[in-house]
């Protein structure tokens, strides 16, 4: 099961369950802004492409809440901070 991760780890924007992101089949966890503009569609972290974070369903996200750990990540030309 997808962590959903509750921020962007480049810029620390927030990311509810709803919000549209962008995750590596590691889970890196990216706004579409900087999933686009800063790394192209690629992460940074792994190489791998980054795709839209599928939406869990309200009921199941009440049976299996969000992740509330945030992950940032010092990348160049993020706005987010030292490796967690």
């Amino acid at each position: 099961m997808l962590e959903l991760r509750p921020n962007c780890e480049c810029c620390d924007v927030d990311l509810p369950p709803a919000a549209p992101a962008m995750i590596c089949t590691f889970e890196c966890t990216f706004c579409p802004d900087c999933a686009e503009k800063q790394f192209g569609g690629t992460c940074p972290n792994c190489g791998g492409d980054l795709q839209r974070r599928p939406v869990r369903p309200a009921g199941a996200l009440e049976r299996n809440p969000a992740s509330t750990e945030r992950v940032t990540r010092a990348h160049p030309g993020c706005a987010g901070g030292s490796f967690a």
